[in-house]
């Protein structure tokens, strides 16, 4: 085992790895806002156009899973430097696209060279750095983990408004052939061992169908309007059957693709179910935001953005604090303490979210938030990650990674399919009050015919009011969920038994 990076090296080599973090989970997030823009553009629909964010999804949700047994076979280094460039020159190709179908192709290229990115960036960081000091490199790691989604949309609607949507894939190149140079100069020469393993074939086949299905049931369920399409429930079955046959498979393979017997190890398992509970419910939370303020306030994809934005301060100041000094604290009480104020801030925008909202009530528990965000992710990674060998690191992250990854996206389609689900069902019911007998609705009527709109007119801003209320109350209903999910999630963790790492 190689001895640990220090000085300049080690600051090149986190600066190199979080940046490559950074630019893969912003671009997993920066095209959705754009997604009308380069429909139009390319002269389709903005329901085919989708498939520029599906192609991704599913590319990389394939590509997560198989990061350790590539690691094995080739080597960390060589993968991630591999990986960063074909990420770079999938970025350059999307940019330069000059039809949907190509887009769409260059995007499956970027979601699977973008898979190995995020896990290895973990295992390399943790692997070189001296072990007395790998809480900072967790909390530095996790503050791009955590914020780059929300400077995601911000900058997406930004250049879609102002610049060429190619901009939103071009912003890559430079980013990701810095990350490169950086890591060839500091990590070129500390290649991890290698293993001459023999492909799984039946368990990446499963592999591939199983999560392939199921990432597209995800994303088209609501368009396609869930289990009552045959598409969905063929793909869901497919995904189910697949998913058990690859989990009874990998027990008893030799090499497995994908080691299912990580989940051996106690801490690993409460790690990953607390983390993925944890990202499906922010996730949803950071989609259903920006939605509201757009169809319901009137905002802009811009200042949507900028109002969850506030979320990023506290975990860019408190992150090197934690990382300094976390290690004095039980990991357990860090997380308890980010999924109390996760809880808290929840409930804030259950008694806030009305119909006068202003700027303010929507960017003052995002601020508060942050603190949750910046005490979740490293305490928790830490716990995951707590008593595993070193070689095992690569295999135990990419599992970690693709579970929070898929939490990610099914709190983003359960979300936004509970939010207008709940919204059809207040119209319904707040229209039920809508009758000539009413008094109120007499009074409004009157009220509104003396300003001068007719019946037919009158009906129609009640009915867009009543929309507007519907979702409002819907996503009152989901921050309530959501607190109290948070607050349950406080139980599981202290599951994880102690010691979760190195001290100083």
């Amino acid at each position: 085992m190689q001895k640990p990076l220090r000085g300049a090296a080690l600051v090149i080599t986190t600066l190199a790895l979080s940046l490559a973090t950074f630019m893969q989970v912003l671009d997993s997030t920066i095209a959705n806002v754009a997604i009308p823009t380069i429909a139009g553009d390319l002269g389709s629909s903005s329901s085919q156009g989708t498939w520029v964010i599906t192609s991704f999804g599913v590319a990389n949700a394939i590509a997560i899973p198989i990061t350790g047994w590539l690691a094995k076979r080739f080597g960390e280094v060589k993968l991630f430097l591999l990986a960063t460039f074909l990420f770079v020159l999938a970025s350059w190709l999307c940019g330069i696209s000059h039809s949907l179908s190509m887009l769409i192709i260059c995007r499956v290229l970027q979601g699977l060279a973008a898979g190995p990115i995020i896990p290895l960036s973990q295992s390399l960081l943790l692997n070189n750095y001296p072990p007395e000091r790998r809480s900072m490199a967790l909390a530095f790691w996790s503050m791009t983990v955590v914020v780059a989604p929300i400077f995601g949309p911000i900058l997406g609607g930004w250049i879609s408004d102002n610049l060429h949507w190619g901009w939103i894939f071009f912003i890559n190149v430079p980013i990701g052939l810095a990350v490169v140079f950086m890591s060839w100069k500091t990590l070129g020469k500390r290649e991890t061992r290698t293993y001459q393993q023999p492909i799984d074939t039946v368990g990446l086949i499963l592999l591939v169908v199983g999560v392939g299905c199921l990432q597209l049931m995800l994303d088209q369920g609501r368009e396609l309007d869930w289990f009552n399409s045959d598409e969905i429930i063929i793909l869901t079955v497919i995904s189910v059957i697949a998913l058990i046959a690859l989990v009874i498979w990998e027990l008893t393979e030799d090499n497995p693709v994908v080691d299912i017997s990580l989940f051996k190890s106690r801490n690993f398992s409460v790690g990953c179910l607390c983390t993925s509970l944890a990202f499906l419910i922010y996730l949803g939370s950071v989609v259903l935001i920006p939605l509201l303020l757009q169809q319901v306030y009137g905002y802009t994809a811009t200042w949507a953005g900028l109002a969850a934005a506030p979320v990023g301060l506290f975990p860019i100041l408190l992150s090197p604090l934690i990382g300094r000094f976390g290690y004095k604290l039980d990991m357990r009480i860090l997380v308890s303490v980010s999924f109390v104020v996760y809880a808290l801030t929840f409930h804030w925008r259950a008694v806030t979210f009305e119909p006068d909202m202003t700027f303010a009530d929507v960017a003052l528990p995002q601020l508060i938030q942050g603190i949750a965000v910046a005490c979740f992710f490293m305490p928790l990674t830490t716990i995951t990650l707590s008593g595993l060998a070193p070689e095992k690191m690569a295999s135990a992250s990419s599992l970690f990674n693709f579970l929070r990854t898929l939490a990610g996206s099914v709190g983003t389609s359960l979300t936004t399919f509970m939010w207008y689900n709940r919204e059809a069902v207040h119209h319904t019911q707040l229209t039920e009050f809508i009758t000539p007998y009413n008094p109120n609705a007499q009074a409004y009527y009157s009220m509104m015919e003396s300003s001068g709109f007719n019946q037919l007119q009158t009906s129609a801003q009640l009915a867009k009011t009543i929309t507007a209320q519907g979702f409002i109350i819907g996503a009152n209903e989901i921050f309530w969920l959501s607190a109290l999910l948070f607050l349950s999630l406080v139980i599981f963790v202290w599951l994880a038994k102690p010691p979760f790492g190195a001290k100083h």
